[in-house]
């Protein structure tokens, strides 16, 4: 059933109203963090801390987010061997990265104590929230970031938990309102919490949406999935979570990429779709030029606003989170002005700055797309944008079954680029017999097959000096990769002439 009016959520009811406050969950209990340099688990360590909970963490390395955490006063050690879990320890919560075997996990089960994974607790969390989980294949911090920025600038007072940071949302979490303010239609429900629903090993159907966004679905993570198919299955079963229309549950998802016709079927929520397409629900309009972006809802422009990062992309990802916000009870007209204001996030499409050549300079970006079709949009949107005279990216692939099983995706993804340069693989999850089975130096083969210029050039320092002697004037250089691999950008930029 399609409702493609932006009618609202139900008023909150006598029964909401009413109940206790969200705190009181975890007002005194001690949460104890395996894995804590997460963005996404050190968000929630700061908002349990914040609604109450004693935190302590652990991480196996020191980190800017581990040292921000102990200035805030979240104490984090790097011993993990169940020695530092403390006696007045309730729920030990445990990173997506965190195996079964891992000793803190075996030190908690040997006491007796509540385990609980990062998708489960924030599960809970959302539970006394109006929740608004962000999903897909790729694009979900973008998307969330801008739902935050909108909602925050038009005075809803969002409570949010972003898998990144940046100018407008800091380390990647805030607390909110405990009811939604103002005098609009959600007036006094339940605090808004966004978040991302990421589908890696099925955990965003711990998550308890009350509205959710499907942006897109495409191949990945077939470590866990093995099949395309089951990885649609994933997200339908997610969408399955949502509450009927009469409870307020929205699903709003992308006309077209988000294989919607095998989703949508037997869901009992609202559900709107998004677009290009001139059938979708709300119809985006995108100008790449100018980066001017619009909204026509049956043939009538409901909203425009100029995007601050460039792609087509992009333009969906902001269009979904201005419908995402109006239904949430913000006007259009506010989120056109809030939405421009966008200050972008760290390792997104991030103009670092410009490094100086005999000349002029050379442009350069830090990005964390690792997914080819991320990569082929963000390389379009980066040559439209800026029209270099070169486009050099330093490419490393993370994960060895990832780059194993979509090997050729990714061997077709940087057509616009003019120079690839693929370090190491960053291996992490995978065993060693998946590492031996794959290296970078097959991506390069494959990309030389495909008329690409490619080199593969093992230590990050070893390409730091191939930017420092060969870029030259016109140059954009983009570092990408979910890995390590942004250190290369600060330190071209470092590097002596």
């Amino acid at each position: 059933m399609h409702v493609p009016d932006p009618i609202g959520l139900p008023a909150a009811s006598v029964q909401e109203t009413t109940l206790p406050p969200r705190a009181r969950r975890f007002a005194g209990r001690h949460l104890h963090f395996t894995g804590i340099g997460g963005c996404g688990m050190s968000g929630l360590a700061r908002m349990l801390g914040a609604l109450g909970a004693t935190c302590t963490g652990t991480d196996r390395k020191v980190s800017p987010v581990t040292r921000a955490l102990i200035e805030s006063g979240i104490p984090v050690d790097t011993q993990q061997d169940g020695s530092t879990i403390p006696g007045t320890c309730h729920t030990v919560i445990c990173s997506a990265a965190i195996p079964a075997d891992h000793p803190e996990r075996l030190a908690a089960e040997a006491r007796g104590l509540e385990i609980l994974d990062y998708a489960e607790a924030l599960g809970r969390v959302q539970a006394d929230r109006t929740a608004v989980c962000i999903a897909g294949t790729h694009g979900k911090s973008t998307t969330a970031a801008m739902l935050g920025h909108v909602l925050e600038t038009c005075g809803l007072d969002p409570g949010f938990i972003i898998g990144a940071s940046g100018p407008g949302i800091g380390t990647g979490s805030r607390v909110g309102a405990e009811r939604i303010p103002g005098s609009g239609p959600l007036a006094g429900r339940r605090g808004i919490l966004v978040s991302e629903a990421c589908e890696f090993d099925r955990s965003f159907h711990h998550h308890r949406p009350t509205l959710a966004l499907v942006n897109n679905v495409e191949e990945d993570h077939l470590d866990v999935y093995g099949s395309l198919e089951a990885v649609i299955e994933a997200f339908a079963e997610f969408a399955r979570r949502l509450p009927d229309h009469d409870r307020g549950g929205v699903l709003l998802i992308a006309h077209e990429g988000a294989h919607r016709h095998r989703i949508e079927p037997g869901l009992r929520c609202a559900i709107e779709t998004f677009g290009f397409d001139p059938e979708a629900d709300h119809q985006v309009v995108y100008d790449p030029a100018v980066r001017r972006v619009g909204i026509l809802q049956q043939g009538h422009w409901v909203i425009q606003w100029t995007n601050t990062i460039p792609g087509a992309h992009n333009a969906l990802n902001a269009a979904a989170a201005c419908i995402l916000a109006h239904r949430l009870g913000a006007d259009w007209d506010e989120i056109a002005e809030a939405m421009g204001t966008f200050p972008g996030l760290h390792r997104r499409m991030e103009r670092l700055g410009a490094r100086s050549v005999d000349g002029g300079s050379v442009v350069v970006y830090d990005d964390y797309g690792h997914h080819p079709t991320e990569i082929e949009k963000t390389l379009k949107a980066l040559r439209t944008a800026e029209d270099p005279a070169r486009l050099v990216c330093v490419f490393q692939p993370h994960q060895h079954s990832r780059t194993r099983f979509l090997l050729e995706q990714f061997a077709r993804s940087f057509v616009h680029a003019d120079e690839v340069i693929v370090p190491r693989i960053h291996f992490v999850r995978d065993t060693e017999a998946e590492r031996r089975r794959i290296s970078a130096q097959d991506l390069v083969d494959r990309l030389l097959k495909q008329g690409v210029s490619a080199v593969h050039m093992p230590s990050f320092d070893e390409i730091v000096e191939h930017l420092r002697s060969s870029s030259r004037l016109g140059d954009l250089v983009v570092i990408m990769g979910a890995g390590p691999v942004g250190t290369i950008a600060r330190d071209f930029l470092d590097a002596p002439p």
